[in-house]
């Protein structure tokens, strides 16, 4: 089973770093909090294994305190909270999105809090 070399970096850089100030990051106790065993997270992190799924994925960049947005798109994978936001309008959004394509990151960081601004 080929798995994702780069996710598996990304996890045990942030898991490492953090275990320097917090013990309870041995690759062990972190897999525990995760919900996954030791032996998985280390094959994932030597990207032996592909990546857990999204809900775990989620999970670990909350013990990280990471963007879990960022790991799920390092992992080849999409928070299933998107798919369903897309499913509730599939044209509108999927129009949004297109249109949103191309887009640098500041300038939809602004259309984002324009977005929240109103809504509020």
């Amino acid at each position: 089973m080929v798995g994702n070399p780069e996710f598996g970096k990304r996890i045990r850089d942030l898991r490492e770093a953090k275990k320097i100030a917090a013990p309870k990051f041995s690759l062990r106790q972190f897999a525990q909090a995760a919900g996954i065993s030791a032996t998985y997270l280390s094959k994932v992190e030597t990207g032996d294994f592909v990546p857990p799924a999204p809900e775990t994925i989620k999970k670990m960049a909350a013990l990280l305190d990471t963007d879990a947005d960022e790991l799920l798109a390092i992992a080849g994978k999409v928070d299933p909270d998107l798919s369903k936001i897309i499913m509730e309008q599939p044209k509108a959004m999927a129009d949004f999105l297109r249109v949103a394509h191309g887009l640098s990151e500041e300038d939809i960081q602004k259309l984002t809090e324009q977005i929240r601004v109103k809504k509020e």
